[in-house]
Parts: C-alpha cells; structure tokens; sequence
C-alpha cells in the first residue's frame, strides 16, 4: 500500500506499538515480586493480570476511574482472585515499585528501530501517549529512541485521553501540521485508529495480538511494514 506523498508527519503510539510493553511489564512483575516474596508463580499472576488491567486502563481512559484508582484496583483485584492474602501497605508498594523499574527495562517490538531509522529523515515523528507522563519519558530514554521523536504528547499534560478529539488537535497544534498531512500509528483500534480517524488523521492499525482484522484503516502486523509503504 501507499499513502498520499502529502504525508509530512507521522504520529505513533508508545507501549504496545513501539515500546514492547507486554515483555518489559513481565521483567517488573518478574523483579518487585521476588524481592517482595509473593508467594505466586509469575506465570500464574500475569494470566489473571493482564485482561485485568486491559480493563481498568479500559475504565482509565474512558475518565471512569483516576489514575489512583487504576495503580491500586489492577494489583487488588489481581490478588483477590488468585486468593493471595496481601496487605494494602504491601499493593500500594508493589504500585510504586512497578512505576519504579518498569521503564529501567528497554525491549522494543520487532522492527520498532529499523523502522524509526528508516521513517526519521523522511518525516517528522511524534508520540501520543494515554501513558502516565512521569514513566512515557523514561522509557523512551531508556530503549534509546527519544531522539527520534521532536513531540511527545501525553494526556496527562493535556487533560483527556485518546480517542478524544482534543488531544489529537492539541498534537497537530503543537507540530503545527494539518490533519490531511498526518498520519496516526498504533495498536488500539478504538484509542489510535477510530480516535486519529475522526480528527481527519490517516490511521494505521499495529496490529500483534492477533485482533480481529477489519476496514477502518490499514492493518499491518509487522512495524517494518511501513518501510514498505512510507
């Protein structure tokens, strides 16, 4: 496939599409649960972790619940169904010990510098993150790909999350870009695609879990993909 040569910037979205957050988030759990001597397999925790926090960051960005909330309810309710006995004092340090190292890990998905090196000298890159603004910097500093990007946008500086149109026009405001002369990439279809779509932002589903396929945007699984299309 290719895009209208118009194309000057290219925004993207951070954990999950270039930042492998699945494998970094296991190395956390893996470290803060063996120094804390949790009695649970790390295997076992993160089955019922993962659609667990899937939600609550559901609920999160759907400004149901405060970042608190999340931080705490994820680990809460993760313990309550494994029948673990565990105090609030020892969740709410396990919260901030997974903010601690969680961006001291750096693994980066498949094809994610390749693709940036490629992308660099032809586009502007950017970043719209629904991330916690304290950690997004971070981990970008730490897998060493922050001097790709000239803006990194994230909802906690502006106030609404994606999919919401303001954070998106705040984004083409401050690369001072038109819509039509953007284009949006990243795993959510509902945060990244449908979101970058309504604001007239040409979308690209990052698609590595094995989603249903669909005709809202172009879907690729594969980050170097785009080195094919750009």
């Amino acid at each position: 496939m290719e895009f209208k040569n118009n194309i000057t910037d290219i925004f993207f979205d951070l954990d999950h599409t270039l930042w492998d957050f699945e494998k970094n988030s296991a190395l956390t759990f893996d470290k803060i649960l063996t120094d804390s001597q949790i009695p649970v397999a790390l295997d076992l925790f993160l089955e019922v972790y993962v659609p667990i926090n899937f939600s609550f960051w559901k609920l999160y960005r759907e400004e149901k619940i405060s970042k608190k909330e999340l931080r705490y309810q994820r680990l809460k309710t993760t313990f309550d169904k494994l029948d673990v006995a565990i105090s609030d004092a020892t969740i709410h340090q396990l919260s901030k010990d997974y903010i601690r190292w969680l961006p001291q890990f750096n693994h980066l998905l498949d094809g994610a510098r390749t693709t940036l090196e490629y992308l660099s000298p032809k586009y502007r890159l950017h970043i719209i993150t629904n991330g916690f603004r304290e950690v997004q910097g971070q981990k970008m500093r730490t897998s060493k790909i922050n001097h790709y990007f000239e803006h990194i946008i994230d909802s906690e500086s502006v106030g609404v999350k994606k999919p919401n149109p303001l954070i998106f026009k705040h984004a083409l405001e401050m690369a001072k870009v038109s819509a039509a002369n953007s284009l949006m990439i990243g795993d959510s279809l509902e945060a990244d695609v449908l979101g970058a779509k309504n604001m007239g932002i040409q979308p690209v589903h990052f698609i590595a879990h094995g989603e249903s396929h669909h005709d809202h945007a172009p879907i690729i699984t594969n980050l170097s993909t785009l080195t094919e299309w750009l």
